[in-house]
């Protein structure tokens, strides 16, 4: 058997918990790492699905945080050990570094919320007041419940730099008194995300979709070298971080924001909003003794429930249940010189555009403004990152597109706005309204095609033909 990390070589293997993953093989866990995964506020990460709804489309889509969270652990070792290996005298990463990176990777997510994105970015400031909250903030808060939990011994400043490697992508930049600003860019990088949450997720999600994967991680981390605190690529490498933009901007749109997941995730988001009077579901956002207790399965527990004021929303669960989704249909994608000022369509913009008589309402409606970039906006990510020429080369630059291929996109970003009817018989005059509001703001239809009659006929009638 091949050894395990250059870390893990100096504990004895006695001592090592060998899981076998299905996307890295053989990962070895440290005793202090056990000591959290074996808590119940870690093992909550195995009744949440690192997709959310998507495998109410894509069958293999099952997945978990856990496993995720155990690879994205397994990659910030390997990458920390990289750097150390070739550039650890020189930069004076000590074990404490590498312990934190590692332990960083492997508790990143201990805070997510159920159903993946959908509940921080969508139920949440629906029913929130404008709260602001992120899963990285409750994650740096949940670990401190753990370790208080479960009595943990661990160095505080070790915790500390654990912490703010989470939450140092989301607004919270943090510069280590001696320096290595480079550490927290291994496992949440807001410098130009590179991360080994990427090179996970990617490839893991690729595999249970059932899609191929041309990107290679292990490329980029076994050529990676820290120049002036910062980790820089190869130039000739270029194309193959592209591809790791390019690969996650086509997840988001064939996957993650697919037009059926995001019916589905539309009437899960209409469910919680109705039960959360009565559930409170919202309330434990603020406490991570109370937020580990929620996961996917809130959603079983509203179906099967006998109270009655939950019956509006276990009828939009059994709905699901019986594929009786809200009916897609159309959409656009906004042009390119409007991006930048673009205000996201509502229910009402629609409603309020419909001049075919028939009496539609806001709550007839769903609409879904989706987002998908390289990652920041309308920016080329690749501007951010610096490479160098060769490894003897201290030298870091950024290389603009043109340099390498005229084949690359000249641009980095689509909305693509997505209308929904809430009711089956809905779909025609549902459709017509979006065709009228697209007159409207565009003075043309943007959509592709017209809504196909078939679907404007509607689920009743089809049943009956």
């Amino acid at each position: 058997m091949a050894a395990p990390a250059n870390d893990v070589v100096a504990v004895e293997r006695t001592l090592l918990k060998h899981v076998r993953d299905n996307v890295h093989g053989n990962i070895f866990l440290e005793p202090i790492f056990l000591k959290f995964v074996d808590t119940e506020q870690f093992q909550r990460l195995r009744d949440l699905k690192q997709l959310g709804l998507t495998h109410m489309v894509y069958p293999g889509a099952v997945h978990t945080r856990f496993e995720h969270s155990l690879g994205v652990y397994w990659l910030a070792g390997k990458a920390i050990d990289i750097i150390k290996k070739y550039q650890g005298p020189e930069l004076g990463i000590e074990h404490c570094d590498v312990m934190a990176v590692k332990l960083a990777g492997l508790l990143h997510d201990v805070g997510h919320g159920p159903f993946s994105h959908m509940f921080e970015g969508k139920f949440l400031p629906r029913v929130s007041n404008g709260d602001k909250w992120s899963h990285e903030k409750m994650s740096a808060k949940m670990i401190d419940y753990m370790v208080d939990e479960h009595n943990i011994d661990i160095d505080p400043e070790l915790l500390k730099k654990v912490k703010e490697m989470i939450t140092s992508s989301c607004g919270n930049p943090t510069q280590n008194a001696k320096g290595n600003q480079f550490l927290y860019d291994i496992v949440a990088n807001g410098r130009n995300g590179i991360d080994v949450d990427k090179f996970d997720y990617i490839v893991r999600d690729c595999r249970a979709c059932g899609l191929g994967c041309n990107f290679q991680p292990e490329r980029l981390m076994e050529t990676m070298q820290v120049i002036d605190d910062e980790i820089c690529y190869r130039a000739k490498d270029y194309l193959t971080i592209h591809k790791l933009f390019a690969t996650r901007a086509d997840l988001h749109r064939t996957v993650y924001t697919h037009a059926k997941v995001q019916a589905i995730e539309l009437m899960v988001i209409d469910a919680l909003v109705k039960a959360n009077p009565y559930l409170d579901i919202a309330s434990s956002i603020h406490q991570p003794s109370e937020f580990w207790k929620l996961d996917d399965s809130i959603l079983k527990a509203i179906e099967i429930s006998p109270r009655e004021e939950l019956k509006e929303s276990q009828d939009l669960i059994r709905r699901i249940r019986r594929r009786d989704i809200y009916q897609f249909c159309n959409e656009f994608s906004v042009p390119k010189d409007r991006l930048d000022h673009f205000r996201n369509i509502t229910p009402q913009d629609i409603v309020c555009s419909q001049t075919n008589g028939i009496n539609l309402k806001e709550d007839d409606v769903a609409v879904s403004n989706v987002k998908i970039d390289l990652t920041y906006g309308t920016e080329n990510p690749l501007e951010r990152i610096k490479f160098f020429k060769d490894y003897e080369s201290k030298e870091k630059f950024p290389i603009p597109d043109y340099r390498i291929s005229h084949l690359l996109p000249a641009f980095n970003k689509d909305i693509i706005v997505r209308v929904y009817s809430k009711k089956p018989e809905l779909v025609g005059a549902v459709s017509a309204a979006f065709e009228n509001y697209q007159y409207k703001i565009f003075g043309r239809k943007a959509q592709v095609h017209e809504t196909p009659e078939k679907k404007k006929r509607g689920r009743c009638h089809q049943l009956h033909v």
